[in-house]
Order: C-alpha cells, then structure tokens, then sequence
C-alpha cells in the first residue's frame, strides 16, 4: 500500500506541475502568492483522490505508461491556464504527449517480430508414444462441473453461493478438478463474508463423484471492496502487469491459494511476456510476489492460460510480420478456439508435469488440416512446436470433432476437448462424448491421418483396446513409436483365453504355447468370440515389442468361414 500512495503523490505532483501556472501569470493577471499555495495544494490533493480512484475502481495497471494517456489533458490544461513563455513550453509538452501517445496506441502496426521472438518454441516432429498403461485425463471440464452443480446440496447455505470457474490440477499425485465456491451477489457477500469451501472431482475417473472441502476463503474473485481478489492483488502490487484471470490452487495438505500472472508489455503497452506470479492465501490475504523460478511445486498452472493463448497467437500470425498476417499470410497458421480454457486444454505427461495444448491450422476458411500443435510448459512457459509427420496430412481439432458428431447424428451427441496424442506411433486425436444434457456417453479416438480409422469406448483405457485393433485392421503398423514393425505369421495351441467385453465388441486375449501373448477384437474377426482354450490357430500379427500382440488376421482351426 505504500507504495501505490508513493507513487500517486508523484503522480499528483507532476500533475500538479503541468497544470498550475508556476510563474503565478494567468489570462485574466496573476495570482498572490498566498493563491498559488492554495491552488497548488488543492491539485495535488485533488490529483491523488482521481488517481487512487481510477486505480480502485478500474484495477489498472500504475507503470509508467498508463499516464501517457492523461498526459495531454494535463498539459491541455496547463497550456490553457498559463501565458507566455510558461504556455508555449506546456503548448509543446501536449504536442509531444499526442506524439508519444500516437507511437504508443500504433505499436500493434511496427512491434510484431518482436513478439514473435517472444513467443518462439523450439520445433520437433511428433510427440513421444503415450504409455497405454496410462489413464489420460480426459474427463471433460463441462461434465465434471455438471456433476458439482448437482452436488451443490453439500454447500452450507447454499442460496449464498454458485460454482466457479474450474480448473485441473495434480494434488498428492492424483489429477484432479478444483472449483472454488463463490458469492452469488453483493447482498449474498455482506450476509456471507467467507465462501465454505471448494469441490474437487478426478480428472481421469468419470465415475467420481464431487467432494466438497470445507476451507473458508475470504478474498476471492466475486467479493467486494477490499476483499475482491483483484482489487487485493492491485494496491499490494499497484505497478505490477497482470494478464488472465485468477486461478484457484490447492496445495498438497488442501489449503487455496489464488495465483495470477504477471509479466512485462512487449513494448510500451502491447504484448505481454510472463515473468511470475503473484500468490494470496485465499484465507488470510497474506500475497506473495513470486518469479518463475521460485514458483512452490504444488503450482501446476503458474502461466496463464490467456498468456499461452496470447503467445500462440504471436507465433502463428507474426512468422513474417504484421502486413503479411493481414495480407499475404505467408507461413501463417492460426492456433485453434477448442480449448478448454482460454482456447487451450490443459494435459499432463507421464512425469506429471502439466502443459497447455493447441492445434494449429490455416487462416484458409473451409480447411481442416492441422498445420502442427504446441505443447507449453504450465510451470515455465516454455514451449515446443511440433510439425508432425510432414507426408501425412493430419486432420485438426474441429474435423475431429465433426467426425465425432457424425458417427453419432442419430443420437445428437458432440464430441469436446481433443487432445492430440501419439497412439501406437498414430498421431490421434482422443475426444469426450456427450450427450444433450451434458453427461459422458464414451470415449472416441480417430487417427489424425487415416481419419477412417476409428474406435469408441466406455472408458479411455477401452478406446484405446478398440482402437489399436482398429490400427492393425487398418493396415497401420500398431506399435510403441516406431513404424518398422514387421507382419509375421505363427501357428500354435492356445492354452489361456480371456474374453472381456468393450463398448459393442469383445477383446479377446489368449496366450500360444509359443509363449506370446496375442489380442483381437470380434469387431475385426467376428468368429474370434468362439476362441477356446486347446484350439489350434494360424495367426498373423504385428512383431511389436508389447506385451499383448495386435493380431491382423487369424484362422481357428475346426471353425468354417474364418
């Protein structure tokens, strides 16, 4: 706090410079001494009470830039109250305000590369194989909030409150949804005072159900006055750049803290490069200023999602400069809007760590192919741009999803948040499905390439069975990353069969007196349901190294028409 009125007092007095008349000469004489004291110290108490006002009411930013826009009015005014030598040397601190305003509001036109070396990832070519071990988290945000919304009955007092904004996160190694509770109104915060809590679901398990935490919080996002989070977050930190919304964190013993990031402009006012966080103990108030480097590891979301989103935008469109984004387009590739936070989704990988994805694809209207994806680091920002494999033409996420709403026309389900994965050496893309009324129906993955090659599931770990039958029924080369598997042929006595059902079809896993394991799925080889243990088989499969071997064809012997 002292430093916002430090810093308004400056403001006050600069003010206070460019407006009074200093040399007591006015248009209508000249003023005593006694009324220029009195004046002087009527702007500058005036000055501080517009100043911390507008930084009050609208949170605005104190760096230094934010008052060339109320520079030229000051000097306006000055010139106007003043005569002589006094008005022609404030005539011509106006006339360079408006200059030094004009450059500031045209650097959109003349700062883009900049940006885009802001915004630079390293490039590759494909994301490295999901592990099928793995469950993804691939609860969709809108399902597991549905479900919050009908657990709600858990709140105290509940007509006080509503569900806020959801975001996921790993706590003591679990990935896992957290909406805090909010105030519904100004009335409803003055009879309140604290929210009870916040609810948490698996992200990975559609069966869950919400638990509500009881953890008071005080400064959040829809109180009031002094105890608005944002407001909070601006007179601890008047001068600071923030860009996105607050985000709710729980740490591993389950207390919220609300983070936001803040960073630098990219030149004068435009762009935004992130630099740290700013945290608050949702409880106490008790804010942190945090760089990067420093952020607690409990914080999986330390950049903001709209940053990222600000940041694809740069890379995509400024690859050679601003005309050329609005003319030419050159190289130009636009970051896709079906993310699920600000036109990203949130994934983690195998180590845990969490990264915000994006497909990119051409500024051409009516086309559907992806130019590449990203992956950016939620903890540092770094990101990695990926081409994928430059012979194929891979689909983008809203073909994805308009396969998704065609395979199930009949039954008006859509598909939401695809996420873009590495399958068996396919780049795929894996999609929730729901119905009209917002609840989850299964799992769909479609190849990016071979959109034709598809399969559907209860769960992901389903889909993914179904789907890498659908591989190997589809000619493609089912295997951990590498496209050289060979197609071999072996005949032996099946001693272990076991049959499980998946969606509308049946996986069958047996096991060779070879000692390979082998899977299969009826809705390739129909006849496969009648596998039995001593039965004698021809098989042919895929020479992969994973345990179960996705066979492409197999005749039973005995059995006519296989």
């Amino acid at each position: 706090m002292e430093q916002l009125f430090l810093t308004a007092l400056i403001v006050a007095i600069i003010a206070t410079i460019i407006i009074v008349p200093l040399t007591k000469k006015v248009p209508k004489g000249q003023v005593t001494n006694k009324q220029l004291v009195q004046t002087v110290i009527f702007v500058i108490i005036a000055s501080m009470i517009v100043c911390l006002a507008v930084i009050y009411i609208t949170k605005i930013d104190l760096h230094w830039t934010v008052f060339i826009y109320a520079l030229p009015v000051a000097a306006l005014l000055g010139a106007i109250q003043s005569v002589g030598v006094e008005r022609k040397l404030k005539g011509l601190l106006l006339f360079a305000s408006i200059i030094v305003l004009g450059y500031m509001l045209s650097a959109p036109l003349w700062n883009a590369n900049e940006k885009y070396n802001s915004a630079k990832m390293d490039v590759q070519v494909e994301l490295k194989p999901f592990d099928e071990k793995q469950t993804p988290a691939s609860v969709p945000p809108s399902f597991a909030k549905n479900k919050m919304k009908k657990a709600f009955g858990q709140v105290p007092n509940t007509s006080f409150y509503e569900l806020g904004n959801l975001q996921i996160q790993k706590v003591n190694g679990e990935y896992v949804y957290i909406a805090p509770v909010e105030f519904s109104g100004f009335f409803k915060w003055m009879n309140g005072d604290t929210t009870p809590g916040y609810f948490t679901m698996s992200a990975t398990d559609s069966s869950d159900n919400p638990k509500f935490v009881k953890k008071e919080m005080a400064y959040v996002p829809s109180a009031f006055f002094n105890k608005n989070l944002e407001r909070h977050m601006r007179l601890q930190y008047p001068t600071l750049i923030f860009y996105g919304a607050p985000q709710l964190e729980i740490d591993d013993e389950g207390t919220p803290f609300y983070i936001r990031s803040y960073g630098e402009f990219i030149s004068v006012r435009d762009g935004f490069d992130v630099k740290g966080i700013v945290m608050v103990d949702a409880n106490t108030g008790k804010s942190e200023k945090l760089s990067i480097d420093e952020v607690p590891a409990f914080i999986d979301g330390a950049v903001s999602p709209e940053s990222v989103s600000l940041q694809n935008s740069y890379y995509g469109k400024y690859v050679h400069g601003f005309w050329n984004s609005l003319f030419g387009k050159k190289d130009v590739k636009l970051p896709s809007d079906e993310g699920t936070e600000a036109n990203v989704s949130p994934v983690f990988n195998e180590e845990g760590d969490m990264y915000y994805f994006t497909d990119f694809t051409s500024p051409k209207e009516g086309v559907d192919s992806m130019l590449g994806y990203s992956l950016t680091h939620a903890r540092t920002g770094e990101s990695t741009y990926y081409t994928g494999n430059l012979e194929d033409s891979y689909m983008d996420s809203r073909g994805a999803l308009e396969i998704v709403e065609k395979k199930f026309i009949e039954k008006q389900w859509q598909g939401e948040m695809p996420i873009l994965y590495n399958f068996y050496g396919e780049a795929s893309w894996l999609a929730p499905v729901l119905d009209s009324n917002g609840f989850l129906q299964n799992y769909f993955i479609v190849s990016a390439a071979n959109p034709e090659i598809s399969a559907y599931g209860t769960t992901p770990n389903e889909a993914l069975k179904l789907y890498k039958t659908a591989l190997s029924r589809g000619g493609s080369s089912v295997n951990g990353g590498t496209s050289d598997a060979k197609e071999t042929t072996i005949s032996g006595e099946v001693l272990r069969v076991y049959k499980e059902r998946v969606g509308e079809y049946t996986i069958v896993s047996f096991l060779l007196n070879t000692g390979q394991n082998f899977i299969i799925s009826s809705q390739q080889t129909p006849l496969a349901i009648y596998l039995e243990q001593g039965d004698e088989v021809v098989v042919t499969y895929f020479a992969t190294d994973e345990m179960f071997l996705p066979v492409k064809v197999m005749q039973i012997k005995g059995i006519i028409g296989n």
